[in-house]
């Protein structure tokens, strides 16, 4: 019996933390990832800054649901979940938040664990950026791809914790390697 979690990454369009643009969600039960979920958001700006870094623009999200007609679809996948992983996780807990609070939605209560907390204590790595902890972990990686950094997420905590992340994904990550 391994651990069960979710790991969550965030895109924000611009400065502000309620602007995400796209979210994933890769749901770990008992050591084994069972749901991979991402969707695009839009944004309550249409002012997009960070395109240059995850490549996503105005016009990729503007039919797209906003945060609150997102909430519901978005609140199942945290059903049974004791906690979260990100990496930077204050980060993706500061976006959660704020896009509830931009939505009238009262944030979750669910603790949030730091992948780059767990990769200094498993393996004294520094600098600890996605990249660096993947690159030392051999997981494939988009960098700033919302679904590809959730997952890498997901293995890093696996990883950290003890659990065959490659045998938790079923040998199928969402990213393949080169």
């Amino acid at each position: 019996m391994g651990p069960t979690f979710s790991a969550i990454d965030f895109e924000t369009a611009d400065y502000g933390r309620d602007s995400a643009c796209s979210v994933a969600i890769i749901r770990v039960v008992d050591g084994q990832i069972t749901d991979r979920w991402y969707r695009l958001i839009q944004p309550p700006r249409k002012l997009f800054h960070f395109t240059y870094l995850h490549g996503i623009s105005w016009n990729d999200v503007k039919n797209s649901p906003t945060f609150a007609q997102l909430w519901p679809a978005f609140e199942e996948q945290l059903i049974g979940v004791p906690y979260m992983v990100a990496h930077n996780a204050g980060f993706d807990k500061a976006v959660l938040n704020a896009c509830c609070t931009g939505a009238g939605i009262k944030p979750p209560v669910v603790p949030f664990k730091c992948t780059v907390q767990m990769a200094r204590e498993a393996w004294g790595l520094y600098p600890t950026k996605l990249s660096n902890v993947c690159t030392h972990l051999k997981i494939p990686l988009i960098h700033h791809q919302a679904d590809s950094d959730a997952e890498a997420c997901a293995c890093i905590a696996l990883a950290a914790m003890g659990v065959d992340f490659r045998a938790a994904t079923g040998g199928l990550l969402t990213v393949n390697a080169q």
